[in-house]
């Protein structure tokens, strides 16, 4: 199919045989599967999942796109919708059934990764190829500079599994950065839980927009002396210094009166 990349779309179409054939052996579907795929594009790893499925859903935005795929196999399920407001669990009734896979448009990729996390109780895994900086983030550890709000956000929801590195010539156009391909496996029970889960999410969120000052300065209007106290953790230590664990034992702490 003659299909001009859309650089509003954040097209860049996989093409390299041997890595699809990595992504299909990762992901290793089975024909009973509830998979979704996110941005199948022209379908390289469309049609070849949708050849193990009994059915398989897709999502994509570009109707030339749409037109296309219909065209090509007929047990695909297509929604001409933008991923980002998509309802993912209106595709289930059991918890943790969908399998999400898709090569995601870089663009968008960390605003898709937060939506399908707020749906992460209807995810059994997820399968993505995406910026390289991006699945660095989503594994890191505490200490280092990539460790940030999205490490700790994805991590507190799923088991983080980065699986290979893809080169910018398996795409077509190529970006102009290595992307690697990750797993996502939420936790059926959640190894830490936050009591307030919007307040936990303020306080990662507020910790790392100034992640040069302190946790006692950064947190002063959410967190007290007594609370850093109470949760074992020192005000002086900056966000990077924390674990997950650490962030949700923080954010359990009742906030300080006036805060």
């Amino acid at each position: 199919m003659e299909h001009h990349p859309r650089k509003r779309f954040g097209q860049h179409f996989l093409h390299d045989r041997n890595v699809l054939e990595k992504i299909i052996a990762a992901i290793h579907p089975q024909a009973n599967d509830n998979m979704v795929e996110i941005g199948p594009g022209k379908g390289a790893l469309t049609f070849p999942l949708a050849e193990k499925l009994r059915q398989l859903t897709v999502i994509e935005l570009d109707r030339d796109l749409v037109a296309n795929l219909q065209r090509q196999h007929e047990n695909l399920i297509i929604h001409n919708a933008d991923a980002l407001k998509f309802d993912f669990g209106a595709l289930t009734t059991k918890p943790h059934s969908l399998r999400i896979v898709g090569n995601l448009p870089y663009n968008i990729s960390t605003p898709i990764l937060f939506h399908l996390l707020e749906q992460a109780d209807n995810i059994k895994d997820m399968h993505f190829l995406l910026q390289k900086e991006v699945v660095d983030r989503l594994a890191a550890q505490p200490g280092g500079k990539d460790y940030g709000r999205l490490s700790v956000m994805v991590q507190y929801h799923c088991k983080v599994e980065k699986l290979f590195l893809v080169s910018p010539g398996s795409f077509s156009p190529p970006p102009k950065v290595d992307s690697a391909f990750v797993r996502l496996l939420p936790w059926k029970q959640l190894p830490q839980k936050a009591k307030d889960f919007s307040r936990f999410t303020n306080i990662v969120r507020q910790a790392f927009s100034q992640r040069r000052k302190t946790l006692g300065k950064s947190l002063k209007n959410l967190v007290g002396k007594q609370q850093f106290e109470n949760a074992g953790i020192d005000p002086a230590l900056r966000p990077e210094q924390l674990s997950v664990e650490e962030f949700v034992r923080l954010a359990n702490q009742s906030p300080a009166l006036g805060a």
